[in-house]
């Protein structure tokens, strides 16, 4: 066989292959941008195996995958969307903005190696919750930053970390990260996920442009601030907390929550919501979160109201002496937040002989399965 035609036979077989790459790029880049998602259908707190599931919308989700699955802790990270009603949004649609969704990653996380808060505080460290219309050169609703919370113990928890981390004033501006309730999670096509990955060059021209690496730099880089990621720092600031001002709580509370906490008032005995709660775990404070009691020294006093035979630690309260009923009461309230959380007797059973008989509207239950997501693992030793 001569050189000419074997040389032609191999430009027919490379320019097959380069069409067959370049079709092939076209299918998928099509898919991505058009194709319609697929509805999540494992979306619970918890999955069978005892992985952790959490909702982060941070800008770009090439980026947010990315960041997450560097975390220990983290196995995987799914980019999607969450947050409108459409059903089966596309790329384009929720890149366009006429979805009303987020781009949004689905987290899988081990609870023992990080709990949720540091997710949450990873969530603001590698995105610029600052920012009300866009991320970085991302612009528009869909690129903006949200904790979408399942339980009330996520949301109690990602409300902690936002108000620690704004507090300090870490930015320049005011944290505006919105905390919603989860809905819907949409896988997003398989030609986004992974980007990072699979499209490395594309993936780190676009991340460096986008300016988002300059800004971590700028706030996290001289790493004055890393302490904050540990957990016994989450776990412990309550050491910083600001009881907040009237108008504030009157708006985080319910009525019935603020006269009692505030006021000193007393709910109806047998109609409020702890009286009879035999479930395990510990109730904290309203207003502040801090650990009161745990259901371990919880009994039936049968008066009607949650009743305790000692705090869950010595200091955890704070008592005083109450003569409004013409009488001599000691009146309980909490250490940080100074909350009326009920009155202390001395017709308890052994071994302490005492009644802490509480107002349910004071408290706030978190199930012991709910406390390593809080950062309050240390009290599930008081279970085993």
């Amino acid at each position: 066989m001569s050189k000419q035609p074997l040389l032609t036979i191999l430009a027919s077989c490379v320019s097959i292959g380069l069409l067959w790459a370049a079709s092939s790029w076209t299918y998928h880049w099509y898919q991505g941008r058009f194709a319609p998602s697929a509805l999540d259908v494992i979306q619970s707190v918890e999955t069978p195996d005892r992985t952790a599931v959490a909702y982060f919308a941070g800008g770009c989700f090439w980026c947010t995958e990315s960041d997450f699955e560097k975390l220990p802790g983290v196995l995987e990270a799914i980019s999607g969307y969450m947050g409108g009603a459409k059903q089966h949004p596309s790329y384009t649609e929720v890149s366009g903005g006429s979805s009303g969704h987020r781009e949004t990653v689905k987290v899988l996380y081990n609870p023992e190696k990080v709990s949720y808060s540091q997710l949450v505080f990873w969530l603001l460290r590698h995105s610029d919750p600052t920012d009300t219309s866009g991320s970085f050169y991302d612009r528009g609703f869909q690129y903006t930053s949200a904790v979408y919370y399942q339980t009330e113990a996520e949301k109690h928890a990602a409300e902690k970390v936002l108000s620690k981390i704004d507090g300090l004033r870490v930015f320049s501006k005011p944290i505006v990260t919105k905390l919603e309730q989860a809905g819907d999670f949409w896988i997003a096509e398989d030609y986004h996920q992974d980007f990072y990955k699979k499209n490395t060059t594309r993936y780190e021209y676009y991340r460096k442009a986008s300016g988002r690496d300059d800004f971590y730099q700028s706030i996290w880089g001289s790493g004055t601030y890393d302490h904050l990621f540990d957990q016994p720092v989450m776990k412990n600031a309550l050491a910083s907390f600001v009881k907040p001002d009237d108008a504030s709580l009157r708006k985080m509370l319910t009525p019935l929550q603020y006269e009692v906490t505030q006021r000193a008032d007393t709910e109806k005995p047998f109609q409020n919501e702890y009286w009879d709660n035999h479930r395990e775990g510990i109730y904290v404070d309203i207003v502040s979160g801090e650990p009161l009691y745990s259901s371990v020294d919880k009994y039936d006093s049968g008066t009607g109201w949650p009743s305790f035979t000692r705090p869950i630690s010595p200091k955890a309260v704070r008592l005083r002496q109450d003569d409004t009923w013409l009488t001599k009461r000691t009146e309980v309230r909490s250490r940080y937040a100074d909350s009326h959380l009920g009155h202390v007797f001395t017709d308890g059973p052994a071994p302490t002989g005492l009644r802490y008989c509480m107002n349910s509207a004071a408290l706030r239950f978190v199930p012991k399965e709910d406390l390593a997501r809080e950062g309050l693992d240390e009290y599930l030793k008081l279970f085993n």
